[in-house]
């Protein structure tokens, strides 16, 4: 059974850094294109970014490609969030899901569908 969890999510002030971080096991995390997605109080899951299954290849929201880089471990079987410049709208909570690679094409590595495992998310609070 392929398990995520996501860890890092604490309480910061505006302006700070955190690094998050989405651990996978039972699966083998090297097929898996990995993305995180981030819902907070009453919106819709919404698309952070994804990265390939080597790493090489990364995709962002537009919103959140100039203060967020995703990379990831093979050897850890781990993906990381790095977020700097964080602002009171990034509050949500962060969940990581991985989907095998045939799974994905053009234009699909935002939608929610592509995706067949999650974490339960780690919460992220910044404060003005």
């Amino acid at each position: 059974q392929v398990r995520l969890v996501e860890s890092g999510g604490r309480s910061v002030q505006a302006g700070g850094n955190l690094r998050l971080s989405c651990v996978v096991s039972g699966g083998t995390f090297s097929i898996y294109v990995m993305g995180w997605f981030r819902q907070a109080p009453g919106k819709e899951r919404e698309f952070v970014g994804a990265i390939s299954t080597s790493g090489g290849v990364t995709y962002y929201t537009e919103a959140m490609k100039e203060r967020f880089t995703i990379s990831r471990d093979n050897a850890k079987n781990t993906m990381y969030l790095q977020m700097s410049s964080l602002e009171p709208e990034d509050t949500a909570i962060y969940h990581c899901a991985a989907g095998h690679y045939l799974r994905f094409g053009r234009d699909t590595y935002g939608l929610t569908t592509s995706y067949t495992y999650w974490g339960q998310g780690t919460q992220v609070t910044v404060s003005s």
